[in-house]
């Protein structure tokens, strides 16, 4: 194994569990930030410059400040945050959830045959890569593009209405 993969590795799987074990939503939602480096960083790492890149725009750039709003547009008092009795349930139920798509994904990858020389990966030019997106499936981004600016702005208006009936 590769120094720098284990680093990019440790960056990934680090920032991702400190994100979940913070109770601060702002600062697992940095975290969450410095997680999409560290993807960026492993398309880097493989040679997919453009998809790094992409990565980073995206995620690091778009979706990072959907989620940084809809943290601090719906963010609720310090007695709102108090755990309940059910929490160490939803726990239990998230770690066995957790554990059983792990246990599937680890049997699929030690299952699944990695000859890469019976079929070859397509070469596609970040040109043709663009002609794609722009021709055939510009429909499809504007899609994606819609559905994430419906997204912020129902995040809004679910905030609006909630800062409403606190005030009266």
């Amino acid at each position: 194994m590769n120094l720098a993969l284990a680093l990019i590795a440790f960056l990934i799987l680090g920032a991702a569990a400190v994100a979940m074990a913070l109770r601060n939503l702002i600062h697992s939602a940095l975290l969450l930030i410095a997680a999409w480096f560290g993807i960026a960083a492993f398309y880097l790492w493989a040679g997919a410059e453009f998809i790094a890149f992409a990565q980073i725009l995206v995620y690091v750039g778009a979706i990072s400040m959907v989620v940084l709003f809809a943290v601090l547009l719906t963010r609720r008092s310090r007695a709102d945050l108090l755990a309940t009795p059910d929490s160490r349930a939803r726990v239990a139920t998230g770690l066995y959830t957790a554990a059983i798509v792990g246990a599937v994904l680890i049997g699929a990858v030690f299952n699944s045959s990695f000859n890469s020389t019976a079929h070859p990966a397509p070469t596609l030019t970040v040109r043709q890569l663009g002609v794609q997106l722009m021709g055939p499936h510009a429909a499809a981004v504007l899609v994606v593009g819609i559905i994430l600016t419906v997204a912020l702005l129902g995040g809004v208006v679910l905030a609006a209405a909630g800062r409403k009936e606190d005030a009266s």
